[in-house]
């Protein structure tokens, strides 16, 4: 049978990783690795300078006061039996949409788990203002794609970001395999004083507006599709690369005749 590894970055007792473990416990077995206590928007950051302690919680749960980062290192190399055959990082609370990837604590541990190549995905629920949150909306999606990897493997040095809209699952349109978007935030760093006088600030907030593109993720959920991004982790751009390589040569022998 499969052994699988879960992880997220909102903490051991996430009602969304509740969620997911109890789905794929139908899939595959597995093994719960994820951080103490919440993690979000620690993007890729691993622990070097101080010790890392794992907590057994109960049987196939375990509890690290570390990120998902360390979740996914320590998991797959240490906690576990032997290697995992897929990587689940989720249910997150809240979209892993557009430029949030690169800060997002979720999606860096399906990363890591590319990195040490065993298949991955990230899975988050784009919660709204609503009270009510479809964790199984999202968990019934993960097992899907679970299920496909598993039986399909991904591309090399590659992971899939997967945004599932905060709806039932008889209401979601359907999936789309998105690129992508652009999110910019205006007003995200508020400046404030203490009771004191001292200056000091604060991260967050603001009015994200987004690129507009039907084939990007954000477009996807927006009109209730389920958003796939697959992510590659070379980063290079391969259109720069070519286009410096062309200008360099004759830039540098003009440079170098003055």
């Amino acid at each position: 049978m499969s052994l699988v590894l879960v992880t997220n970055d909102d903490g051991i007792y996430s009602p969304g990783l509740t969620a997911l473990y109890e789905k794929l416990k139908g899939l595959a077995t597995v093994y719960v690795v994820a951080p103490d206590r919440e993690r979000s928007a620690v993007s890729h950051s691993l622990t070097m300078h101080k010790p890392l302690r794992v907590q057994k919680v109960k049987e196939h749960i375990y509890a690290v006061n570390g990120t998902p980062t360390d979740c996914v290192a320590i998991g797959a190399s240490k906690v576990l039996p032997e290697k995992p055959t897929l990587i689940v990082s989720g249910i997150n609370i809240g979209a892993n949409l557009g430029d949030d990837i690169t800060y997002s604590g979720t999606v860096s541990a399906a990363i890591e788990g590319t990195i040490l190549n065993i298949p991955s995905f990230a899975v988050s629920l784009v919660v709204d203002d609503s009270d009510v949150h479809y964790f199984e909306t999202a968990a019934e999606v993960a097992a899907k794609v679970a299920s496909y990897i598993l039986e399909q493997s991904l591309p090399y040095d590659t992971l899939l970001n997967v945004n599932v809209p905060n709806k039932p699952v008889q209401d979601i349109a359907g999936v789309k395999f998105t690129r992508q978007g652009k999110r910019i935030y205006e007003g995200a760093i508020h400046e404030t004083y203490s009771p004191w006088g001292e200056k000091y600030y604060w991260i967050g907030g603001g009015v994200p507006y987004w690129e507009h593109g039907e084939d990007t993720d954000i477009n996807a959920v927006q009109n209730g599709y389920v958003s796939i991004t697959p992510i590659h982790l070379d980063l290079t751009n391969y259109n720069a690369l070519d286009f410096l390589k062309e200008r360099w040569e004759p830039w540098i022998s003009k440079n170098s005749e003055t």
